[in-house]
């Protein structure tokens, strides 16, 4: 068995903004409170620019794959972020996830407690990305824990996690796995790679859950619930407890509102993947706006690069003509720098650039 290694990082210490938001303030704290918010959002009605659509019976079908591999082929490149329908995970399973999660953060502070952040680990209960005193605060509550491999998972929290809610996040911890070596192999197949090429990347990588909890906020205009970012792992697969929206991608400059499809998961192109195929693909920034009356909640599972490996660009994508764009180090490493700075759009993509 290998050694277990922090590959999560530290945050520091913050209140729960749920319970902040259960003592119907009027008024947003200042530490949350951001003067610089990007009001440049594309009209949700009048919008005619929305994410790509991509059919998974369709992408794995001998009638219409090569059509939907274009398609595919599309999204990644133009927008980094694609909805994927007609999956093989279970519609049972998913509202499990979304009924059983909504549970867990309904649990009460003295059991949450158990399950919190310390000065020592990031995962658990609380914030991700704090990194002083002075920082502006997201709106928002999260859950974080690594997942896969089972020998990395933190001993006083998945494996103590409350029943059915454990047994649930296994199988669907499964199926996120399956999930998305299909995607990054189709991926592969797209960009004319070798072909195991993209498999051995990524076939025993680290996958890691994130929950978001956006409390509902007395002044929405002036928070974010999550801060523009990139996402610095492979490939990352959202999807969406509540029928309440708030991701907004950005695209030419503006931020465009992500209408979640009933049953789809909503996948995006990570730094990671973007640094593997050498800029071809793009991962892109989001946020999260958050609601005046209602709370909103969501699940991301971030799928690495394999965990003993080293992060650079794939030899499919090096050439005379198109030499490296960006360095090739350990993921160990790479977490490490990753989990030192706060969220910054895509500022630790561009110190990763030759």
């Amino acid at each position: 068995m290998e050694e277990k290694k922090n590959f999560s990082g530290t945050s520091l210490l913050v209140p729960s903004v749920q319970e902040l938001a259960k003592n119907n303030i009027s008024e947003v704290p200042p530490r949350y409170i951001q003067s610089q918010l990007e009001e440049l959002v594309i009209n949700e009605t009048d919008s005619i620019l929305e994410i790509p659509v991509i059919d998974m019976k369709k992408l794995l079908s001998l009638e219409f794959g090569s059509e939907e591999l274009a398609n595919l082929h599309l999204a990644c490149k133009d927008w980094g972020f694609f909805q994927l329908v007609n999956h093989d995970v279970s519609s049972s399973l998913m509202e499990k996830v979304k009924l059983e999660i909504q549970d867990f953060f309904n649990l009460p502070m003295l059991e949450k407690n158990f399950f919190w952040q310390t000065e020592q680990h990031m995962e658990g209960f609380g914030q991700a990305f704090v990194v002083s005193e002075e920082q502006k605060l997201d709106w928002a509550d999260i859950f974080y824990m690594t997942t896969l491999p089972k020998h990395f998972r933190m001993p006083h929290l998945f494996p103590q996690l409350p029943l059915p809610i454990r047994d649930t996040f296994e199988l669907y911890s499964i199926e996120m796995k399956k999930l998305s070596m299909t995607v990054v192999e189709c991926m592969g197949k797209a960009l004319k790679m070798d072909e195991k090429e993209m498999k051995i990347i990524f076939e025993d990588g680290i996958q890691s859950m994130r929950i978001n909890y956006y409390p509902p906020c007395p002044q929405p205009e002036k928070v974010i619930g999550l801060t523009p970012h990139s996402d610095a792992a492979g490939l990352t697969i959202l999807l969406q407890l509540n029928d309440v929206q708030g991701l907004q991608v950005r695209k030419d400059g503006m931020w465009v509102p992500v209408k979640s499809l009933p049953n789809a998961f909503i996948v995006n192109i990570g730094d990671m993947l973007e640094i593997v195929t050498n800029g071809i693909y793009q991962s892109i920034e989001h946020r999260a706006t958050v609601n005046c009356a209602r709370e909103r909640l969501s699940i991301a599972t971030f799928c690495t690069t394999r965990h003993n490996g080293k992060i650079g660009p794939a030899t499919s994508f090096i050439t005379e003509e198109t030499p490296p764009r960006f360095k090739t180090i350990g993921l160990e490493e790479y977490l490490k720098n990753v989990f030192a700075r706060k969220l910054d759009g895509k500022s630790y993509l561009d110190a990763m650039r030759t």
